[in-house]
């Protein structure tokens, strides 16, 4: 407890003390028993149980002993976890009771002073000690008598005191509940949130290993009909080469023949000449008739019947889109709708 602030913020020591001795559910005094939560933080024992009843709404009491459960400390909203024995269970803050039965015993030996009481307005010696409850004011029994009050209902202050305090403390115990729904809420929204993007990872990986698997099959075909083409290109080249090789042998053999002949041609002997003419002769005719070598068709060297058409297949890539599905519809189970009520 921090008394030397509150004796530079208020003056006074005991006016200090008693702030520190607040609870935050009634904000009254602490009542026997104190109880000190795992925070360190204290409550009244039927404040905490208020807190607790309203956090667990269904837990139903067992030969009168509250079975366990949890709730939230109203000053830090750290989780309390409840065995069996509920709030019975919470261990006792025995200093702060006697530092209550000490700070008691000091007020009671103090003589009261006039200002330690709220006084009336129109009659200053009057204390306001009643309830107009047809107004819904404090008052005091000089204006119900003779003052504003005087045709108005009343009530013992103290009832209307401990009527509004337990209604503010249900109050309060609404809010804590409430609370506590709305972060059940969130907790399943973040659950729901890091499970879209697991889901979402686990989607794109599949999504890339299909488009992948696309890939390497189009890589196959596409390395099946390369070799087709380079089979028939070289099929093509080495029977056209073979008949380069032929027509190159057919030249050169004319050309030899044609320089047989010549050299026969500048023979000036007819003795000579004719020796030799007439087999020439008739090897240049059997050389020019026989002998004709294969050629290729007109066309031979196109390869227009290796096109392929992917027209289809880009149009199928270009509809490719993800399967249709239900979508699933987003519900929560009616505790925002319950909460707003």
């Amino acid at each position: 407890m921090d008394f030397q602030a509150g004796i530079l913020q208020d003056g006074s020591p005991m006016e200090s003390l008693e702030k520190q001795l607040i609870c935050p559910i009634c904000l009254e005094m602490f009542s026997k028993p104190v109880v000190i939560l795992p925070c360190q933080h204290n409550l009244c024992r039927k404040c905490a149980n208020d807190v607790f009843q309203a956090a667990n709404p269904y837990w139903q009491s067992r030969s009168s002993v509250i079975s366990g459960g949890r709730f939230r400390c109203p000053s830090c909203r750290h989780e309390v976890l409840l065995d069996r024995h509920g709030v019975y269970g919470l261990q006792r803050n025995l200093l702060v009771e006697n530092i209550i039965d000490i700070y008691k015993q000091e007020c009671s030996s103090r003589p009261l002073k006039k200002g330690e009481h709220p006084m009336c307005k129109e009659h200053e010696d009057e204390r306001i000690n009643i309830y107009c409850v047809t107004c819904e004011v404090p008052t005091c029994s000089m204006c119900k008598v003779f003052g504003a009050h005087k045709d108005c209902e009343v009530a013992p202050l103290q009832t209307v005191f401990q009527g509004q305090k337990t209604e503010l403390n249900n109050c309060i115990s609404m809010l804590v509940a409430g609370n506590d729904r709305i972060q059940t809420i969130i907790t399943q929204l973040e659950d729901s949130c890091q499970s879209t993007e697991e889901n979402s990872e686990a989607a794109k990986r599949e999504l890339c290993a299909r488009f992948d698997a696309l890939a390497a099959l189009l890589e196959e075909k596409k390395a099946e009909l390369l070799q087709r083409i380079s089979q028939e290109q070289a099929d093509k080249t080495s029977f056209i080469q073979s008949l380069i090789c032929q027509y190159k042998e057919q030249l050169e053999r004319s050309s030899r023949l044609v320089e047989t002949a010549i050299q026969a041609a500048e023979e000036t002997g007819g003795a000579a000449f004719l020796m030799n003419a007439k087999q020439l002769i008739k090897t240049i005719v059997e050389a020019s008739k026989g002998g004709r070598l294969d050629k290729i068709e007109q066309g031979y060297e196109s390869m227009d019947a290796f096109s392929v058409s992917l027209d289809h297949l880009t149009e199928a890539v270009h509809a490719l889109d993800f399967d249709p599905a239900d979508e699933d519809e987003e519900y929560f189970d009616g505790e925002e709708e319950e909460m707003g009520e």
